[in-house]
């Protein structure tokens, strides 16, 4: 696969938790240096951690996809400007050190905002990801920065609720389980 058709490849799977295409396309050593806010089988080195990401971002977007904008590189790293874009129809948690952050509940809110991302490459995998991601954008269009009154008021109920809590234990498992998942190639990994 030439480093376009990786590049593709790595969003493919985080749109579809493809677990086949993750073994042929994400490196055994691969790190994603991004994983800090999700949960914790997102740091999985290795086509499990690319998997338990697709699970951990299906959950909380519907018809979720990565529109590729541009592509430039060499054999060594490969750069991407893409859209991310869904429909928020689960709760989406973030983690800080392997801990619920925060969780937003579902808006129904579509988002669509840029990103770029940094793929290395090895041996005709893609081996390290990095990004920069406009999430001020994202967070506007669901309506938590600047705080939208309705959208504040559910976090606190869920929060008080321990909807949160809930919301964050199932989203770890969902990520585990599509982790674990990358052993059955044959097979799409976390789905919802």
């Amino acid at each position: 696969m030439d480093t376009t058709g990786l590049a593709h490849g790595l969003f493919r799977i985080l749109e579809t938790g493809d677990a086949a295409l993750a073994a042929e396309v994400v490196g055994e050593d691969f790190h994603n240096r991004e994983a800090a806010v999700a949960p914790s089988a997102c740091s999985i080195p290795g086509p499990a951690g690319v998997l338990a990401s697709s699970a951990w971002m299906r959950s909380a977007f519907s018809d979720l996809r990565f529109p590729v904008l541009g592509i430039a590189g060499n054999d060594e790293q490969v750069w991407v400007r893409l859209r991310m874009q869904g429909r928020h129809t689960g709760p989406f948690v973030r983690f800080r050190d392997g801990a619920l952050d925060q969780a937003i509940p579902p808006t129904g809110r579509e988002i669509d905002f840029e990103q770029i991302h940094v793929l290395d490459l090895r041996d005709g995998k893609v081996v390290e990801h990095e990004a920069v991601r406009d999430d001020i954008t994202m967070l506007g269009q669901l309506g938590v920065f600047p705080p939208a009154p309705p959208t504040a008021l559910r976090m606190v109920g869920w929060k008080v609720t321990g909807r949160a809590a809930r919301a964050a234990a199932d989203i770890t498992t969902r990520a585990a389980e599509a982790a674990a998942g990358a052993g059955q190639p044959g097979e799409r990994a976390g789905g919802r």
